[in-house]
C-alpha cells in the first residue's frame, strides 16, 4: 500500500489585497497603520489577515485569546514583566484573555490570527 503524498501551497488569500483598516488605536510610537481581511466571524471566533504598519503601543488586560502566525516582517513582543520575543516569518504565539504587555512593529507584520473571546 503506498501512502499518499500530502502538499500545500500558500493559499493566494493569504498574499491577496487586504482592506484599510486605518490608524492603530492607542499607539505612541511611530504611525502604525492596520489593513486586513475577515476570514470567518461567528460563534464567539474570528480568523483573518492583519497587516501592520511600524509602530508601537501598549495592551493592558486582554479582552480574549489570540493565536498568530506571522508570515512577513518582524516585530517585538514585550510581556508587563519586561521579558521580550522577536517574531519573524514562521514564528506562532498564543496571547491569552488578561496579558498585558507591548507591540513594536520593527517592519511591517503581516499575520494570519484567530481570535475566540
Amino acid at each position: 500500500m503506498t501512502t499518499p503524498l500530502l502538499t500545500a501551497n500558500a493559499s493566494p488569500e493569504l498574499t491577496a489585497d487586504l482592506e484599510d483598516w486605518g490608524p492603530r488605536e492607542g499607539a505612541d510610537t511611530g504611525a502604525p497603520r492596520m489593513s486586513g481581511r475577515i476570514f470567518f466571524e461567528g460563534n464567539g471566533i474570528q480568523v483573518g489577515l492583519w497587516e501592520c504598519t511600524p509602530g508601537g503601543w501598549s495592551i493592558d488586560n486582554r479582552p480574549d485569546h489570540e493565536t498568530v502566525q506571522i508570515l512577513a516582517g518582524r516585530a517585538k513582543l514585550t510581556n508587563a514583566d519586561g521579558t521580550s520575543v522577536e517574531l519573524t516569518p514562521g514564528d506562532v504565539l498564543t496571547l491569552p484573555q488578561g496579558w498585558s504587555g507591548r507591540w513594536d512593529i520593527l517592519e511591517t507584520v503581516r499575520k494570519l490570527y484567530f481570535i475566540a473571546g
